[in-house]
């Protein structure tokens, strides 16, 4: 199969590569759409996201959708042609985090296009047979790529506790805040605030769930009005901004990764007594993601800004950042830039 491999610093390479062979529980999918994620960039410009360092040729990409294209002993075979949207996790099934069913935390977790795990900017992905979530008709391609970034969405709103009636404020405007406040309005919050300094993205979030958007540069700031606030920008002074925000009893998560250390008001925290939590990747989102999608509750299909394909990753990587650009996808079933 054709892959395209991080060689190095900003080096990618379109190679082919042996297809993956499915184990005893997993399935081989044909991939027809792969999204590309903040955490690519990074390594493709950092060689490094946290602690995660690349220290060999890797294929990035984890947001990915296909059809079954071969499977393992274990798995039906009626399930060879059924399209899915793939959970990139893997893990362990068998560590004290796993068997509470948090295995989003499982110290053994291989999750792809995280060193040294290849991922999905390639024409085959395997994936454990039950992570591979059957998709409807009536979801785009496109969509059911795009369920991986709208499950960190509704992990990050169910932690918060939203519900019927909540207020929320989400800190960044790119795709994570956008599909945090669409899985927001979702569940039910009836005020949605989005905070971006950029004016299209902004404008982005209030045709996606958002009820009210913000400049935080020139904008009153608020003050203990909301029950919920979610950061997907990893800004230290949005994280700040959006914990003065909260009323008392109000909960935070932080899911954006900016600087590694930030400040905060102590005497804030507990003279209004808030929760600050933080989120790592998604458990069991897969299947409410999938019916928000297909009812139309979330538009998935408007956060997509262009397709390339894997010969012409690193355009795509660089555009990435651009204030017009919410979305770009891969797919690996194109040949030529």
């Amino acid at each position: 199969m054709r892959a395209a491999f991080l060689d190095g610093a900003r080096t990618i390479v379109v190679r082919d590569t042996p297809v993956p062979t499915p184990g005893e529980f997993d399935v081989l999918v044909a991939l027809t759409a792969v999204g590309l994620c903040g955490s690519d960039v990074h390594f493709y410009d950092h060689g490094r996201v946290g602690d995660l360092v690349v220290e060999g040729p890797l294929i990035l990409g984890h947001e990915a959708t296909g059809v079954i294209a071969a499977v393992g002993s274990a798995v039906p075979r009626e399930r060879v042609g059924q399209r899915v949207a793939v959970e990139p996790q893997r893990p362990c099934r068998r560590c004290q985090y796993c068997r509470t069913g948090r295995y989003n935390l499982c110290p053994d977790m291989e999750f792809p296009s995280a060193p040294p795990v290849d991922g999905a900017f390639a024409q085959y992905l395997v994936a454990p047979a039950d992570f591979a979530h059957p998709v409807p008709e009536e979801v785009s391609d496109a969509a059911a790529a795009l369920v991986e970034p709208l499950s960190v969405g509704i992990a990050a709103v169910r932690k918060a506790a939203v519900v019927p009636g909540s207020s929320v404020l989400v800190a960044g405007a790119g795709p994570i805040g956008i599909l945090t406040a669409a899985a927001a309005r979702a569940f039910g919050a009836t005020e949605v605030i989005v905070s971006d300094p950029l004016p299209a993205r902004r404008e982005m979030a209030l045709a996606n769930g958002a009820t009210a958007v913000l400049d935080p540069v020139s904008d009153v700031p608020l003050d203990g009005v909301v029950t919920a606030f979610i950061d997907a920008s990893g800004n230290a002074r949005a994280i700040d901004a959006g914990l003065r925000a909260l009323a008392p009893d109000g909960r935070a998560v932080l899911v954006g990764m900016g600087t590694d250390r930030i400040d905060v008001d102590l005497f804030l925290l507990q003279s209004r007594e808030l929760t600050i939590e933080g989120l790592f990747r998604y458990v069991d989102t897969w299947p409410t993601a999938i019916k928000l999608a297909a009812s139309g509750a979330v538009d998935l299909d408007a956060l997509v800004s262009g397709t390339f394909g894997l010969d012409d990753l690193p355009r795509a990587i660089a555009r990435n950042g651009d204030a017009d650009v919410m979305k770009f996808l891969i797919d690996p079933r194109r040949t030529g830039a």
